[in-house]
């Protein structure tokens, strides 16, 4: 390194788009300081089991210090970046801290958004994080516990025993599935309650849920969850949240656990650059992933807007990996004196989502794969994509055994403090 100038590099964000970058700069000349509010990387798609019983948090995250334990030119800090001061290079930090930088990558992702309804949160959390993870599961089985104390008050139960999903998008059709799953496998550990009675609704905006993916696999998907149990309100609006109630314009539903799936905001990258927001606050960058008028800051994952083909990107796990490296590879180029050249492009090997047991929708490489072929193929990738033999072993076994018990493995109640 000593054949080169230190350049310093500033990464917000160690989630799938900043953890690649890093990974790609290993052995570059470059100081890497890697800023994250937790400490540990988390692999999303696999959140939804968390919250429902499936998995634990330790088989789907991993402390960012041990995967980056070896490249001795990253250093991490536990801190929040509040701004960015563009013009002296540097970012600032809740505890007070201001970073210097000559290149800053934002990977900040993104955040529920409830459209201007912020109210709504208090009584439909939406799944970003292990935090949400364990609220959520805490209100599901909390509510099977509480309908087990009121055998006699038959509406009470029936609220208790209702479980609404806003969103059809893959969370929400993964949540929905997942939700009717568990409550088929608590069927025989209840006396006063009969939990295969539950009800999930699945509410809509649009016409189908999956609206994503090809028509045959939307209508697939929906046809599963019906299978399943789960309610689909498609062509439904939600226009009021409030304890126990959900209203749409199609009429009220009672229940006591409502999930938020039906929308994101990227983070406050745009307000700290002082660039112009789209509409859920993105970032649109050009095709070597910075914003207009910035030559040394990139902004990847969710928090970027980038078209391509006449379409935005889509806020996956895919797009932000590729956009890492491609960031990762264009500054370990130019610390090196070299000329980075090209552009950014996606390639995009298809989409996935679970419905539930032997169960889900695939588009890869132009083919349409359902059922059992789909669900398998779900589940290679996704163990695939986990970070450490460890995380890839315990998920695979965690799934064995759900699959041949028909039991789910982690069915605590947590409460933050205790009380």
């Amino acid at each position: 390194m000593s054949d080169y100038p230190v350049h310093k590099v500033v990464i917000v964000g160690a989630g799938f788009g900043g953890l690649s970058a890093a990974k790609e700069l290993a052995g570059a000349p470059v100081e890497i300081t890697i800023i994250d509010c937790q400490n540990h990387h988390l692999f999303q798609p696999l959140l939804y089991q968390v919250a429902t019983s499936a998995l634990t948090s330790a088989e789907i995250a991993v402390p960012i210090r041990s995967v980056l334990r070896n490249q001795a030119n990253a250093t991490i800090l536990m801190d929040k970046v509040v701004g960015v001061d563009h013009a002296a290079q540097t970012v600032q930090t809740k505890a007070g801290r201001a970073i210097g930088y000559d290149t800053l990558i934002l990977a900040t992702g993104a955040q529920h958004s409830y459209f201007g309804n912020d109210a709504w949160a208090a009584h439909a959390p939406g799944l970003k994080t292990l935090g949400d993870a364990f609220n959520i599961r805490r209100n599901i089985l909390s509510s099977f516990e509480r309908a087990e104390l009121l055998a006699d008050d038959l509406s009470a139960i029936e609220a208790l025993q209702t479980f609404v999903v806003i969103g059809g998008g893959p969370t929400g059709v993964e949540l929905a599935g997942a939700i009717a799953e568990l409550a088929q496998s608590l069927a025989r550990d209840f006396r006063n309650i009969d939990a295969t009675k539950t009800r999930i609704i699945l509410v809509e905006g649009g016409p189908a849920v999956l609206p994503s993916f090809h028509n045959d696999l939307s209508a697939r998907a929906a046809l599963d969850l019906a299978r399943l149990g789960v309610e689909l309100r498609l062509s439904t609006m939600v226009t009021e949240i409030s304890d126990g109630q959900v209203t749409t314009d199609k009429g009220v539903i009672h229940a006591k656990t409502v999930v938020w799936a039906a929308g994101v905001q990227a983070s406050p990258a745009a307000s700290w650059l002082g660039v112009p927001a789209g509409r859920a606050g993105h970032v649109e960058v050009d095709d070597t992933l910075r914003p207009r008028g910035f030559e040394n800051v990139y902004v990847i994952g969710d928090t970027a807007l980038r078209v391509s083909d006449g379409k935005p990107l889509p806020g996956i796990a895919p797009v932000a990996k590729q956009m890492g490296i491609f960031v990762g590879r264009r500054i370990a180029a130019q610390a090196r004196g070299r000329a980075a050249s090209g552009g950014f492009r996606y390639k995009d090997a298809g989409a996935l989502a679970t419905i539930g047991r032997n169960s889900a929708v695939a588009e890869i490489f132009g083919l349409h794969l359902k059922g059992f072929i789909g669900w398998l193929l779900w589940g290679i990738a996704h163990v695939y994509f986990l970070i450490g033999f460890k995380n890839r072993l315990f998920v695979m076994l965690s799934w064995m055994w759900s699959y041949l018990t028909w039991q789910k493995g982690v069915r605590l109640i947590i409460r933050h403090p205790p009380g």
